[in-house]
């Protein structure tokens, strides 16, 4: 069976540093930070007092009132960014097929603020008697932002979330580019949504010692590969990619990104939310990713890396890099956007994607903030090209994404530049 090509036709990103895909990558090209101090609710009793919160986002510009109140802040996010995708991809409904065309949409957690609302307000009352809200359910399970943009379009083909922790948006991602591959869908609305940025939210991430607490400086707070990091800065947010088949794109005269070349999945099988300390399963799961796209160490010339700002976890990546790319790895340039974005969750795989697909469009590597002079780790080799604190113009030919969630889950996807 030959396999169809899969291209990129259409971006939308809601981020803290952008609400489109295109003041997203502007502010990222400028090292923006997107981190302050928390907004949503009070955080004067909580250890960490900051994240990338999204910014100036009002439901009403995309939602009437009556819809916005039926829709969780995850949600709301992903159908804001699946519109900018579907506005900039040229698409006519009244011209394509809408039964072959689907949406993957992952979220890691998907509703919590509904959830919280919801579970508290029983709790208060509960005297009176169970009263929950008619959409407590469709507001807070994790597939809706899926339905709900398969609703708003009419598409009829394949219709989930895919549930990853950090790696969910690369693996809908990586499904959505399969199904295309395989000829079982012609154009797929791909990638992710996230809104934890909430008192059990933070507080969990507390809890387990994961979030950085430099409560006095939080737009240098995410700072990948850097010695005195200290946890990660949660983000919030969405992404959105329209994948589509090559001859259907050309067909409708469509503007094309890039193209998707392969996708990696593994596992560490190590722990529950630390990664393996040698990298294995990111070392795997780069290498399968290779091995999809029928491509060299070498054809590689940027990697957006998962890239936490984690102890452990930025050591393991820069070891897994070296072990696959070998002295290439020296040649390549390496970026962490959650140094500006902060990790959002289930939706930083889309993020970071859409960042990869710019950086090939664009010839230009967003940089990794917030390094200062002599703050090295004595684990991680800084002959590797870290793109340190300012973006850096050079031919990228192909890209490759990681994202590594709790559980042990990885994923990598590869784009490059799309030739006929």
């Amino acid at each position: 069976m030959e396999l169809k090509r899969v291209v990129v036709t259409g971006i939308g990103a809601i981020t803290p540093i952008g609400n489109s895909s295109a003041e997203m990558w502007k502010n990222a090209v400028n090292g923006l930070s997107g981190a302050g101090e928390i907004t949503h609710f009070d955080v004067s009793l909580f250890k960490t007092r900051f994240a990338c919160e999204v910014k100036n986002f009002d439901p009403l510009n995309y939602f009437e009132k009556a819809e916005a109140r039926k829709l969780d802040r995850y949600a709301q996010y992903g159908i804001a960014a699946a519109k900018e995708a579907f506005e900039n991809s040229g698409i006519n409904l009244e011209k394509i097929d809408r039964d072959n065309v689907g949406v993957i949409f992952a979220a890691g957690i998907g509703g919590i603020q509904t959830f919280e609302q919801e579970v508290g307000n029983y709790f208060i009352n509960a005297e009176q008697g169970p009263k929950f809200n008619p959409f407590f359910i469709p507001k807070m399970i994790s597939d809706i932002a899926a339905g709900q943009i398969s609703i708003m379009y009419g598409f009829r083909g394949p219709n989930y979330a895919t549930s990853s922790a950090c790696a969910s948006s690369t693996n809908a991602l990586i499904d959505a580019y399969n199904y295309i591959r395989l000829g079982k869908a012609a154009m797929i609305f791909a990638g992710g949504a996230e809104a934890a940025i909430t008192p059990s939210g933070v507080g969990g991430f507390n809890a387990m010692k994961a979030l950085s607490t430099r409560n006095d400086d939080p737009t240098h707070a995410s700072r990948p590969f850097s010695a005195s990091r200290d946890g990660f800065v949660m983000g919030e947010g969405a992404g959105c990619i329209i994948l589509e088949e090559l001859e259907h794109a050309l067909a409708r005269g469509a503007k094309i990104l890039a193209e998707v070349v392969g996708g990696g999945l593994s596992a560490d099988a190590y722990h529950l939310t630390a990664s393996h300390p040698e990298g294995l399963g990111a070392k795997l799961v780069m290498e399968r990713a290779l091995k999809d796209a029928a491509m060299k160490p070498e054809d590689i010339d940027y990697i957006n890396v998962h890239g936490t700002s984690t102890p452990v976890g930025d050591i393991s990546e820069a070891k897994a890099i070296k072990e696959v790319f070998g002295e290439h790895a020296y040649k390549l340039n390496i970026s962490g956007t959650k140094s500006m974005t902060g990790h959002l969750l289930g939706a930083a795989g889309a993020v970071e994607a859409i960042m990869a697909i710019f950086a090939v469009d664009n010839d230009i590597v967003p940089p990794t903030i917030n390094h200062a002079d002599g703050d090295n780790d004595p684990d991680i080799d800084y002959n590797l090209n870290f793109t340190f604190n300012k973006a850096q113009k050079r031919t990228v030919r192909a890209a490759l994404s990681n994202t590594f969630g709790f559980g042990g889950h990885n994923a990598s996807i590869i784009v490059k530049k799309f030739e006929l």
